[in-house]
Formats: structure tokens, sequence, C-alpha cells
């Protein structure tokens, strides 16, 4: 698996990408989806906001998955405010490619990037269904932090995760 930057012509891929694998999350309402799926598929705006989007692609050149890394809170795309932080957002791994290691490899990607640019931890938030993405999380170091959850609409918890770059 290699994690590069993402693409001009590989925007809308990634965009699909992204919305297919937030709808395949088991138990998750679409409704979550559905009122996101606009700022899911915005990868140019994305980048243009200065946040770096990521793709996972499989030796044969297939996406599998892609994630926004958010280099500091002054990024619109920032769900901390944290000034020693960096965080992530929209971590995904297409529905075909569940399994194949992508998510792992784009956590990691993340880790390493903060701890290039010497930010002191990694905040992110997940929502009650990611499991998978959870256990990731878990195995990579991060710990769960219930201080740092928000729910961006009454009645959806967004779950915080935290990993120190120090260790």
């Amino acid at each position: 698996m290699i994690v590069r930057l993402v693409r001009e012509d590989e925007y809308d891929a990634v965009g699909d990408l992204t919305v297919a694998a937030y709808r395949a999350i088991p138990g998750a309402p679409s409704v979550a989806v559905d009122g996101y799926e606009h700022e899911l598929r915005d990868v140019r705006g994305r980048v243009d906001a200065g946040a770096e989007v990521m793709v996972a692609v499989t030796a044969d050149g297939a996406l599998a998955g892609g994630v926004t890394y958010v280099g500091d809170p002054s990024n619109k795309y920032a769900e901390f405010g944290d000034a020693d932080a960096a965080g992530f957002r929209m971590l995904a791994v297409a529905p075909d490619q569940q399994n194949s290691g992508a998510g792992s490899a784009l956590t990691k990607w993340c880790v390493e990037r903060a701890k290039a640019t010497g930010r002191k931890r990694i905040i992110i938030h997940s929502t009650q269904w990611m499991t998978t993405a959870h256990r990731i999380y878990g195995r990579l170091g991060f710990e769960r932090a219930e201080h740092l959850d928000w729910s961006p609409v009454p009645g959806f918890l967004l779950m915080a995760f935290v990993y120190e770059v120090s260790q």
C-alpha cells in the first residue's frame, strides 16, 4: 500500500470513495451521511483550504482510501482548538478494500506527518459506528478522550481520540 498526495484528477473519485465508505458503515444511519455528503465529496475544497488530502493506493494503482490531514487548529477543517495539535478527518476505505491495510497506512501517515511537523498530539473525532477505525486507532496508540467529545447536531456524538506524538 502506497500513501501519497491526492492528484487533482482523483478528486471526484476520492469524494465518491469517501461517501461510499461512510454509507457502508454497519449500523450508521444514512441521515448521518446525507447531511454531510457535500463535505465528504468536496476534496478540492479541503485542498484549497490548506488541508492535505492523502490517498492509499494498491500495488496495481487502485484507490483504496483517503484521509484529510489537518496540520493545526487554524485550518477551517480543524475539529480541535489545541495549538500544539494536528488532526485528521474523513478517513475512508473503499468498501471493496476493507481489511487491505489502507486505513492503518493512512493513519500511520498522519502520525508520521504530525511528528515531522513538530505537533505534540493528534486529536481526532469518530462516530460510535466506526468501530473498525476505533480498533485501528487503539492498535496505533490513540486513547479515548471523552472530555473532547462534542456534538455537531443534537443527538449525534463525535467521540474524541488522542495520540500523544512523544510516544
